[in-house]
């Protein structure tokens, strides 16, 4: 009896219906039939397994759908991992084997690897804008050495910390010898390059531990760490003998400049007083005050009773 019409039905129902239809009795007795059946069935469920998102399931049957679903297969699986890697932010992975859906993919991750470059160098400007501005609010902006805040904020850390430890330190106030008759002559700019150039002079012999500030004008400012007033004193007439030994360089030549200094020693006890460092700032002006009167270019030590000085 010819069941070809019955064949294809069969077949037609197993490519669109919703449920897989059973195989008659009659029809299982055709084992090429069979075969056939459980062929499509197999490509049915692995199909939907595909269209709901579950690539998992072991292809095991043969041909050209097979093979396409095991081609496909292996592409969303490697879709997917690419998929991860950009959720991890590499953005360098592009797809070459999903047409239009590819050239979209890869649109999509050009554009993102641009975002994120320009994210990435806004807060590389961010991060330098925003230690630019801290380094602008605790320096002075034409030398770089600390402003008169942050410089007695440091030192009062620092002489509290010695304290501590009943380590001596100094201080020492400085002023650039007739800083106002060397604008008048250079004018002002060269005045500036002179500021700057007597830091850096001073600023290469300090020690890692030593700092220095601008206190206002041509005045500077200097912490010696454990440093008792005799070791100040001779390391700041260093200092002194040294800048104008190391001209600044302007258009009409070497030109040397001098300093007189005013050196103070701490107490070693602890700093209870919130302007204890602001006291040790006078007394090194009083000593420096001492150095201009007795003529300049010279280094003086307070003493509460008496002033010492040492001139080369």
């Amino acid at each position: 009896m010819d069941r070809t019409q019955e064949y294809l039905e069969h077949i037609r129902k197993l490519l669109r219906d919703v449920k897989v239809p059973e195989l008659q009795d009659e029809l299982a007795e055709d084992p090429l039939l069979v075969q056939i059946h459980d062929e499509l069935r197999a490509i049915r469920e692995i199909m939907l397994a595909f269209s709901s998102g579950d690539f998992s399931p072991v292809i095991t049957t043969r041909g050209v759908i097979p093979g396409c679903l095991k081609a496909l297969q292996a592409n969303l699986r490697h879709l997917i991992w690419q998929v991860q890697l950009v959720e991890k932010g590499d953005f360098s992975q592009e797809i070459k084997f999903m047409g239009e859906f590819s050239h979209a993919f890869n649109n999509m991750l050009r554009k993102l690897r641009i975002r994120l470059f320009e994210l990435q160098e806004h807060e590389k400007n961010l991060k330098e804008s925003e230690a630019r501005f801290k380094f602008l609010a605790n320096h002075d902006p034409l030398t770089g050495v600390y402003n008169r805040r942050s410089f007695i904020e440091l030192a009062g850390v620092e002489l509290s910390n010695a304290a501590s430890l009943s380590i001596p330190c100094c201080m020492a106030m400085m002023d650039i010898d007739h800083f106002k008759q060397f604008n008048d002559t250079y004018g002002h700019l060269a005045g500036d390059e002179a500021l700057r150039h007597a830091v850096r002079t001073i600023e290469v012999t300090l020690r890692k531990n030593d700092f220095m500030g601008r206190y206002g004008g041509e005045e500077f400012i200097l912490f010696f760490y454990d440093t008792d007033e005799e070791t100040g004193f001779r390391v700041v007439e260093r200092l002194r003998k040294n800048l104008p030994e190391k001209p600044v360089f302007l258009k009409s030549g070497p030109v040397s400049i001098y300093a007189s200094f005013g050196v103070v020693a701490s107490s070693m006890e602890d700093p209870k007083d919130k302007d204890y460092v602001q006291a040790l700032i006078s007394d090194a002006d009083t000593a420096l005050y001492a150095a201009k009167k007795a003529g300049r270019n010279r280094v003086i030590l307070y003493k509460s009773s008496q002033t010492m000085s040492m001139v080369e």
